[in-house]
């Protein structure tokens, strides 16, 4: 047990800024139910899309399997682009963001969460007229009261309601004065199951109802890169979500991130107290080109005023190469100046870990999401946050990257600083906050 105990350590590195609980999408018939948009990427590393509903060319005459969903989307791009078409996309884009705030009011709503934050801030930086929409117990652990979330957003109007109920967004959100854009960085708390559903679909569904009820003009919506392979429960339901707003007729923003500084800095402490670095296989079974916060926000924030970021879904991610878990450990070691220590955790022991709690939750129905955390640990050991071409292989060199943050500096920041302000919260593994 103490030797194999470091690798729950894993769950933490793999673990990004989506829902944490997830099932199979081969077992959900909703999203089978799933039509495909057209799609390519552009020279700015973009997806077109259309802001109407998906054209007919692309639609197959029957519902998709999640399986033929991501193939005939990868098809889609590929038929209209090439790698090499692909080029870097520059942090602080060259549209002016002077007296834009004399014009627009942005809605954030999930303004406390971990990229909501520097959204909501990023915003305010730009001159927008920012209204934040939260809830009465907010942030990590819920633990933030309303007069700590207004503290938190100097120069923004806070408001508190509730998502899941459309009256009381309307009340909160929409009573007093047009909203021209929602932003939306909304993501189930807990990752359960049901908790994904409620969220990621329903309640997000809830806010662009009402936004175009209220005559809203745009909506800009954080998704996940990793929907476009769907296995998982969280997926389904952001894909879902993703769909409708594309059909509902109002201008768009689809950003698909690949993965957080915070979901690869899990083991920094440890690895610094003279841990070892743990990680699947050899450590090269998946890669990602991670982007900041800082920077994610900044390229969310254009998406309001440069009309190539419009009416597409976005996949984006940082400056650089990207990065296995072993250059990732590799990296890190260098920066502590220790000799590399790694321990290689064979996934076949996550395979074995999955099958045991979907016999117990068959007989358990309280286990079915510890058997879903089996499941999200295992996809993000075993596949990449990259862009997939046509053969349905992850393609770095088709990733888009934006900004100038790198995950060595981010590193070497909480080798120093600590890893504050880095908390995963109510969707942290094994009590890790």
């Amino acid at each position: 047990l103490q030797t194999l105990a470091p690798a729950l350590q894993v769950l933490k590195v793999v673990h990004l800024q989506t829902s944490m609980a997830m099932a199979k999408v081969h077992t959900n018939p909703i999203l089978r139910k799933s039509t495909v948009s057209p799609q390519a990427i552009n020279r700015r590393g973009v997806i077109l899309g259309k802001a109407a509903p998906p054209a007919p060319a692309c639609r197959t005459g029957a519902y998709l399997s999640a399986k033929s969903y991501g193939r005939a989307s990868r098809v889609a791009i590929m038929q209209r682009t090439s790698a090499r078409d692909i080029e870097t996309v520059t942090s602080r884009s060259a549209v002016t963001t002077a007296a834009q705030g004399d014009a627009k009011t942005v809605l954030v709503v999930g303004p406390t969460g971990y990229i909501g934050r520097f959204v909501t801030k990023e915003l305010v930086a730009r001159g927008y007229n920012v209204v934040a929409m939260a809830r009465d117990k907010s942030g990590v652990g819920g633990k933030k009261t309303p007069a700590d979330v207004e503290a938190d957003f100097p120069g923004v109007k806070v408001v508190f309601g509730d998502i899941k109920n459309k009256e009381s967004i309307k009340a909160a959100a929409f009573s007093q004065g047009k909203v021209d854009v929602v932003v939306s960085c909304v993501a189930s708390r807990t990752g359960g199951i049901k908790d994904s559903w409620d969220i990621d679909y329903e309640a997000s569904k809830n806010v662009l109802d009402v936004a175009l009820e209220a005559g809203a003009d745009q909506f800009v919506l954080l998704s996940a890169i990793c929907v476009q392979k769907p296995l998982l429960t969280f997926q389904a339901a952001k894909l879902k979500f993703e769909e409708a707003l594309m059909a509902s007729g109002m201008t768009y923003s689809i950003v698909r991130p690949t993965a957080f500084f915070k979901s690869l800095g899990g083991q920094v402490a440890s690895v610094q107290g003279g841990g070892p670095y743990v990680m699947f296989g050899d450590g090269q079974l998946a890669a990602c080109k991670p982007i900041s916060e800082r920077d994610l926000a900044s390229y969310m924030a254009e998406c309001i005023e440069d009309p190539d970021l419009q009416n597409k879904v976005l996949p984006i991610g940082g400056p650089g190469e990207a990065l296995t878990a072993l250059q990732q450990g590799e990296m890190l070691f260098k920066i502590l100046d220790k000799d590399p220590n790694f321990i290689k955790v064979p996934i076949e022991i996550m395979t074995g870990a999955i099958k045991v709690f979907d016999t117990l939750a068959g007989f358990f129905p309280s286990l079915k999401d510890a058997a879903e955390f089996a499941k999200i640990g295992k996809y993000y050991a075993a596949e990449s946050m990259l862009v997939m071409n046509e053969n349905g292989e992850y393609d770095a060199s088709m990733t888009p990257s934006y900004g100038n943050d790198t995950l060595e500096d981010f590193f070497k920041k909480c080798v120093n600083e600590g890893m504050e302000g880095q908390e995963l919260g109510d969707a942290a593994v094994f009590g890790q906050k």
